[in-house]
């Protein structure tokens, strides 16, 4: 529901760029002869456009290789920024510690199964770091290769090599590259290995260069990123990790309001906004906009959100306009102000008392669920009865546990504590260590600790090894669980909503991770929170 029935050609627009499109947006060949299409949608164009402008300044303007950014990006603070928010690519940042722009384009084609299974990772890595050194057997293959330090890493690159080193023409290198990127779905790939590893040898190559070559070809047939792709992407990588580092609040504003997208939720974004010092906002009934809005004076530095009535679950969009539009004229005083000058019905109503956004009309959740109660045409005698005034003054307000959990239940974030924080002082949870700890406890120790699980992964390059994310009120924990453990505690692993984990810390080159021994389901303790419904009649 919502989505598009079909994708199809839009021939209507133009994109005006000063340099080639093709260093902007990918761009692909459509099935009409000598037509190509751009892969964006005609809508994300406009909306993107707009966001620029209306937040900071266009991208022109973006200062260029700014350390700053490249600091940030070194410590793998990258959570919400374009193709280097993976876990994959956050684990890279702190060890290839990008310092310039083509160091971000290796970032983004280096993190893909290609170059993973054709063994370039790790070579690059040591050769980067000084540990291994840099050899070419020819200047015709250093010319090729120098640029990533004599590993193949794009696409682009192969075709060359398999033209310099093995004398393939033109023509053969482009069917080459076909087959390349075919490869898993026919074997064709296979057909080029004599006429490559002969070529080389009569070239006066070794069988063992030779050898090695074809592998890293093969390993680029499971995905091989082109130069020119991820120079456009690692662009937009850079615009993005600058916004973050320079206009934080900006920033998190324009990720909020495209949700849902990317591999974070909304609380683990405002999370990290307000571990980057951006004061957040909750929603209000007299200041809030169907959006999240970037507040033009703030207290702090690094500026201000306030959350959008667009958070609130159950909220319809119709209401929801109806308040922004009523608004323009002057601030609701009353709940039967905003119900009268809007025409909420309940359902609206109801969503936006749960949510906590009536605070400056009715107080707090349960006298403003009260209020709402009195105002329905059923209940006549109730509105006006002075024992129903009395009751409702005597209703006291959430505990710290009930308003947080309400918040979740209502928006899916609160801004108040975070769940781990009210069930720290029960056990197991005190003898579990926060994220912040784990970082600076060293290698090789033995620890336990905890968390909301907000990821599993597994991906197909990684030998059948499930990697989490736990996140508690300090940030997000990285935990690794080989197959023999997975077996061991499979429904803790699949089920759980909060884990606790026992295993040992791995910490090395500014990149910390959990390796999972055992795995221990402990929902329950989210589920003995849960507030049991109050009946206000």
């Amino acid at each position: 529901m919502g989505f598009p029935r079909h994708l199809s050609q839009h021939v209507g627009g133009f994109v005006i760029s000063r340099g080639p499109i093709s260093q902007l947006v990918p761009v692909e060949n459509a099935s009409m002869p000598d037509r190509t299409v751009i892969q964006w949608d005609k809508e994300d164009i406009e909306a993107l456009v707009q966001r620029d402008q209306t937040s900071i300044r266009t991208i022109q303007d973006i200062p260029k290789e700014d350390q700053s950014t490249f600091r940030m990006l070194q410590q793998a603070d990258s959570l919400g920024v374009f193709q280097i928010e993976s876990r994959a690519q956050m684990s890279m940042l702190p060890r290839l510690k990008p310092a310039c722009f083509y160091d971000l384009v290796i970032e983004i084609a280096i993190v893909r199964p290609g170059p993973i299974q054709g063994d370039m990772v790790h070579p690059y890595l040591r050769r980067r770091a000084g540990l291994e050194p840099i050899s070419y057997p020819d200047p015709a293959i250093q010319s090729v290769l120098e640029s990533t330090l004599g590993v193949p890493i794009f696409q682009e690159q192969v075709i060359r090599l398999a033209m310099v080193a093995a004398g393939f023409s033109g023509g053969e290198a482009d069917s080459l590259r076909r087959a390349i990127t075919n490869w898993g779905r026919n074997s064709k790939l296979l057909t080029f290995e004599h006429k490559l590893k002969s070529g080389m040898l009569a070239r006066g190559y070794s069988a063992e260069f030779a050898e090695q070559l074809f592998s890293q070809i093969k390993g680029f047939g499971g995905y091989g990123f082109p130069e020119s792709h991820s120079a456009s992407f690692a662009l937009l990588a850079y615009v993005s990790a600058w916004l973050k580092c320079h206009h934080p609040a900006a920033f998190y504003v324009g990720l909020l309001n495209s949700q849902p997208m990317g591999f974070y939720t909304p609380s683990q974004l405002i999370q990290d906004a307000r571990r980057h010092h951006v004061e957040v906002l909750p929603v209000d009934i007299n200041h809030s906009d169907w959006d999240h809005g970037l507040l033009a004076q703030s207290a702090t530095p690094k500026g201000c959100i306030r959350l959008g009535l667009r958070i609130i679950k159950r909220l319809s969009r119709t209401g929801a306009e109806r308040i922004v539009d009523a608004r323009k004229h002057r601030s609701f005083s009353s709940l039967k102000d905003l119900k009268i000058r809007c025409h909420l019905d309940r359902d609206d109503l109801e969503a936006l008392s749960a949510a906590d956004s009536l605070f400056q009309l009715s107080g707090h959740r349960y006298q403003s669920h009260w209020d709402i109660m009195a105002l329905q045409d059923s209940t006549p005698l109730l509105s006006e009865s002075n024992e129903a005034h009395s009751v409702r003054d005597s209703i006291s307000a959430p505990s710290a546990i009930d308003n947080v959990l309400f918040d979740y239940h209502s928006t899916g974030l609160s801004l108040k504590q975070h769940p781990m924080a009210l069930l720290r002082a029960q056990d197991p949870f005190q003898r579990c260590r926060r994220q912040s700890e784990l970082i600076t406890m060293g290698n090789r120790r033995f620890v336990r600790t905890a968390g909301i699980v907000t990821c599993r992964q597994r991906p197909g390059t990684a030998s059948g090894v499930v990697f989490l994310t736990l996140e508690d009120e300090t940030g997000n924990i990285n935990v690794v669980v080989w197959p023999s453990v997975q077996e061991q505690f499979r429904a803790a692993l699949m089920t759980s909503q909060l884990m606790m984990i026992k295993g040992t810390v791995e910490s090395r080159e500014g990149v910390t991770h959990v390796i999972a021994s055992a795995l221990y389901d402990h929902s329950h303790a989210l589920n003995d929170l849960a507030v049991k419904s109050r009946d206000f009649h």
